[in-house]
């Protein structure tokens, strides 16, 4: 049995107003860090998934390794974007991890811990000190679940209904910082300047 990772990177920036995959973080696009972290968890498989500036990102991002799902429907939200990354998971693996393209500060450790207690029939999110958060563990019998959720915030919604089991992996560390707008763009910066 296998493992895949997608890497959800095929938001619109809306908010930001400008491609955030390709922002500059650490001398490279902000993209590239999150997929050095992916490549250093050695996952069987690592799936890409590229929406708005897809063109662009695919012409500025080493994308050496992985595969890259285009998903034309970005716009409806992150549960298509899933849908779309599902069509390509390796038909051997036991689940995915996924990871979000805009959070460059998760570390393989911490993908490491989460895959320990990770099985085909649950699901496992970090439990960080001030928080729930990604990279999140699906096993392979809640694709389905996963396959019918809409807009942004539906994988949420589902580890919070209770309908699946869901695992917690304690990590002692605050939740790495996502980029959504500018003033998230700056507070990574600062954190990193630290």
């Amino acid at each position: 049995m296998t493992v895949t990772g997608i890497v959800l990177a095929a938001g619109g920036s809306a908010r930001l107003g400008r491609p955030k995959q390709l922002l500059e973080y650490r001398g490279a696009p902000l993209l590239a860090a999150v997929l050095r972290v992916a490549r250093e968890c050695h996952l069987d498989q690592v799936l890409v998934a590229l929406g708005g500036a897809a063109a662009e990102v695919e012409a500025a991002v080493d994308l050496s390794g992985v595969q890259v799902v285009h998903n034309p429907d970005f716009g409806s939200g992150c549960a298509s974007t899933i849908s779309c990354a599902l069509d390509e998971v390796d038909l051997h693996a036991r689940g995915i991890v996924l990871m979000l393209g805009d959070q460059p500060g998760v570390r393989s450790a911490t993908v490491a811990a989460l895959l320990d207690v990770a099985t085909p029939d649950a699901s496992a999110v970090c439990r960080y000190r001030d928080g729930r958060g990604h990279p999140l563990w699906f096993g392979r019998s809640i694709f389905p679940d996963l396959r019918r959720l809409h807009g942004d915030k539906g994988v949420w919604k589902l580890l919070e209904s209770g309908r699946v089991p869901v695992l917690e992996v304690p990590v002692d560390a605050e939740i790495p910082l996502d980029v959504d707008t500018w003033d998230d763009y700056v507070a990574l910066q600062a954190q990193d300047s630290r």
